[in-house]
């Protein structure tokens, strides 16, 4: 019989939960109910509702230097000091953007650490990740980095198949290695690789019980990073294990007793989840999402940082002091100084988040912005909503191009009836009947804008 006992964090009676031991089987379980590999994985519901949790503090945490260099050419220590610069700036002074990761292993990886620490700048905190290796914790030790991320793989698939290992055996080689994390004076972050493929009651809750245990003893806290490492993660309510996110947050919680401020949700986006999964996971407790600049990394790439820092905003109705201008900033540095061309489509930051090509939609711009703009992105963002010029423009979409290019505010804002206007648009639609496909550019418009003003037209139209 279960005994009852006061929850400290819901202050509710419960049933103590039942204690969950390590099921070392022989052969690795696939799932392939779920993963059957020549089939679409399937999503499995069994309608058990986890309840929204959401930690009175939730953080932003940013891997770009780390996974987000994987997928890419490796940043010059210079690229790495400048970026890590504005992303504290974007942080603020209340250190949303709380943690970023690097590599140790090279020497540009180690001047960069060091370059960045001696900024003296309180967030984010420079973390590290590393081989589960003495050695490496000895290294990260050395540098002065308190906290680092070891991988342990909790998923049949990377256990048998990768390690060639047992359950069992990988349990007890990853306990060795946290051990000595804790000998080194480390704070370990153990990043549970592939656990929407896990076993969570035959592996994971055990597991993660286990190093709570050892946390205890030791006095040393630890971090778990939740890895989505394929994406396979579903935040829909009332879906099964493994892939359920609330019921992956909800286990590590009430299961393996782990508070918010020590869980991470770390996702990617083979199944365009990992915006909505990593929200989930706010929802449902943890306090902290892993993201990369612009979603850059493996595969389809990353929790996006600035989708994330919007995301926030929405949740908690406020930035607490992150400064959102610094997005633009960094989306025109990687294009000028990396060379790394962001989607044009890409929300926030793509050259075409909030222009439009209808003319109607242009329309409703000129008169009123709010009425096809998503918030005052000129604020936010830097990046007054624009049109691109072409066959279906219109007058009001030249109009409003005019006015935002060239900054005409109050009574010198042009109309759609505006003759530069009617000059403008009378060109475009000779340029389009005449065969042409392209869009037009803002060279070309300044071009006729030019002619214009020099004509007896434009002499008329100033008066």
């Amino acid at each position: 019989m279960n005994e009852i006992k006061l929850n400290e964090r819901t202050h509710l009676l419960q049933e103590e939960p039942y204690s969950y031991q390590l099921q070392d089987v022989e052969e690795p379980n696939l799932m392939r109910e779920f993963f059957e590999y020549t089939e679409i994985p399937k999503v499995s519901f069994n309608f058990r509702r986890s309840p929204y949790n959401m930690p009175e503090n939730i953080w932003i945490t940013d891997t770009t230097f780390r996974d987000g260099q994987q997928s890419r050419e490796p940043y010059t220590v210079q690229q790495i000091v400048d970026i890590y610069k504005m992303i504290s700036k974007l942080s603020g002074p209340n250190g949303i953007i709380r943690q970023t990761e690097f590599f140790v292993y090279s020497d540009r990886d180690r001047e960069a650490i060091e370059k960045c620490m001696d900024l003296g700048l309180k967030f984010p905190e420079i973390t590290t990740w590393i081989r589960a290796k003495k050695e490496d914790f000895k290294l990260v030790h050395d540098i002065g980095v308190k906290e680092t991320g070891i991988l342990v793989s909790c998923s049949d698939y990377h256990i048998f198949t990768k390690l060639g290992m047992t359950r069992r055996q990988a349990m007890e080689h990853y306990l060795s290695v946290i051990n000595d994390a804790f000998e080194a004076g480390v704070v370990p972050r153990c990043h549970l690789e592939d656990i929407t493929r896990a076993d969570f009651y035959g592996f994971v809750v055990p597991f993660v019980r286990a190093i709570q245990e050892m946390s205890e003893q030791a006095k040393i806290p630890v971090k778990f990073r939740m890895c989505d490492t394929l994406g396979y993660g579903i935040p829909y309510v009332g879906t099964a294990l493994p892939r359920s996110v609330p019921g992956i947050v909800y286990g590590m919680q009430n299961y393996c007793d782990v508070p918010s401020e020590m869980l991470e949700w770390h996702g990617h986006n083979d199944f365009y989840k990992a915006v909505a999964n990593a929200a989930s996971a706010w929802l449902y407790g943890c306090a902290s999402v892993n993201t990369t600049l612009f979603g850059i990394g493996e595969r389809t790439g990353n929790v996006p940082m600035e989708a994330m820092v919007f995301e926030y905003a929405q949740l908690k109705g406020t930035l607490d002091g992150m400064d959102t201008t610094v997005i633009t900033d960094l989306a025109r540095y990687y294009e000028k100084k990396i060379g790394f061309k962001v989607p044009p489509q890409t929300p926030f930051v793509g050259e075409n988040f909030n222009v439009t090509k209808a003319g109607i939609h242009a329309d409703g711009l000129l008169k009123n912005e709010e009425i096809y703009n998503i918030f005052d992105t000129k604020k936010f963002l830097k990046r007054p909503p624009l049109v691109s010029l072409n066959q279906n423009s219109g007058a009001a979409g030249v109009a409003l191009w005019i006015n935002e290019s060239y900054g005409l505010e109050g009574e010198h804002r042009v109309g759609k009836h505006s003759p530069v206007v009617k000059y403008v648009k009378n060109w475009i639609d000779e340029q389009y009947a005449n065969g042409r496909m392209s869009i037009i550019s803002g060279k070309e418009v300044d071009k006729k804008i030019d002619e214009f003003i020099a004509s007896d037209m434009g002499t008329e139209g100033e008066q």
